[in-house]
């Protein structure tokens, strides 16, 4: 498998304003688009990318797009990487979701839990993602590939490469952060 590389993308306008932004298309902040550019900037440094792909949601591609500029390498556009969709709970304030009765509150126990109005569950979002890493097994092992995606998502994705599912992460990542597989 070729050097993975994940972020979650920079801080946006739902990070800012403490909201569910599921699967909606928030931009980042002013901050967001600084951290973003600084970050390509000292990252490209050091690696040569031969790929950038990105969530669908604008604030993923928003993240991505520094480096694209940069590395002169254009983002593919991957759904299975979008953020996990919270259902009903979408746009939702963090402090509304935790009085809400609804909401299951214990981040371990989301692993079958499905958010109501059609949200999906931690296990719908991993089998949705699985299928992400089939395109890495014929690749070049010192291919590098940069992957911006979200908070949940990228939780469970470290469960999947850790091999601990229904097990994961409870921390999440920081907005901005990059971690290296």
């Amino acid at each position: 498998m070729p050097i993975l590389f994940f972020m979650r993308h920079a801080e946006s306008k739902a990070n800012r304003n403490r909201t569910l932004a599921s699967q909606t298309d928030v931009t980042i902040t002013p901050q967001g688009m600084d951290d973003a550019y600084n970050i390509a900037r000292e990252f490209l440094k050091d690696i040569e990318l031969d790929g950038i792909i990105s969530s669908p949601q604008l604030r993923a591609c928003q993240t991505a797009n520094p480096f694209e500029k940069m590395s002169g390498i254009k983002a593919e556009i991957d759904k299975s990487i979008s953020e996990q969709h919270f259902g009903r709970f979408t746009g939702m304030s963090y402090d509304a979701v935790k009085m809400d009765p609804a909401y299951e509150k214990d981040v371990t126990k989301r692993w079958n839990w499905i958010p109501e109005g059609g949200g999906e569950s931690y296990k719908m979002l991993a089998d949705r993602i699985v299928p992400f890493f089939e395109r890495f097994g014929s690749l070049n092992n010192n291919a590098k590939y940069l992957i911006v995606s979200h908070a949940v998502t990228l939780r469970i994705i470290k469960g999947l490469l850790e091999d601990t599912l229904p097990l994961y992460p409870e921390k999440i990542a920081n907005n901005g952060e990059i971690w290296q597989v």
